[in-house]
């Protein structure tokens, strides 16, 4: 069975303890997202498929009305995903980034949209640094408490990223500024 980067992504997070196809997402939403999403639309499916495959164990919980499943990775399921991190297979490396698209055609239109558009990349970007500074204390604990360094080396990349990009825009609204007399 081949499996997807989103199959990896739920491996990756049952590496420490159990965790229900919600939580997935919520520690997706708050650790990768930053540089690999991961949907509901995803997550539920895959875990079906790794349970199948014997690389996770889901068991019923009784909470409340709703049933919830609670996963587990299994040794295989471990295996799997220290093969994956030392495969050696080439990496691959895509960036998504909307306001970088639209940058990339905004020849189209006139100069004050162009700033605008710049502005606005600035601005998600300052939002984004200062909301993964906020999660900075929770790495931290992880690091002290459970050993996990490389989520807070991987945070710490995306900060300096994220001030990289925000850096990038102001200067960009310089020379968009300067170009346009502005």
């Amino acid at each position: 069975m081949e499996l997807s980067k989103t199959s990896y992504v739920i491996l990756g997070m049952l590496r420490t303890r159990t965790h229900t196809g919600y939580e997935i997402k919520s520690i997706v939403d708050h650790s990768t997202r930053f540089f690999w999403a991961a949907s509901y639309g995803q997550i539920y499916p895959e875990l079906k498929r790794l349970e199948e495959a014997g690389l996770v164990k889901g068991e019923a919980e009784a909470q409340g009305a709703r049933q919830r499943r609670s996963f587990s990775l299994t040794p295989e399921g471990r295996r799997e995903l220290e093969d994956w991190i030392s495969s050696g297979e080439p990496l691959r490396f895509e960036l998504r980034h909307e306001g970088l698209l639209r940058f990339f055609f905004a020849d189209v239109v006139d100069p004050a949209e162009q700033l605008e558009l710049v502005r606005d990349m600035r601005e998600m970007h300052e939002r984004t640094r200062t909301e993964m500074e906020a999660i900075r204390p929770h790495a931290e604990e992880a690091r002290a408490e459970r050993g996990q360094e490389f989520p807070l080396k991987t945070l710490e990349f995306g900060i300096a990223y994220q001030e990289f990009m925000a850096d990038w825009c102001s200067r960009m609204e310089r020379e968009i500024h300067k170009e346009t007399g502005d």
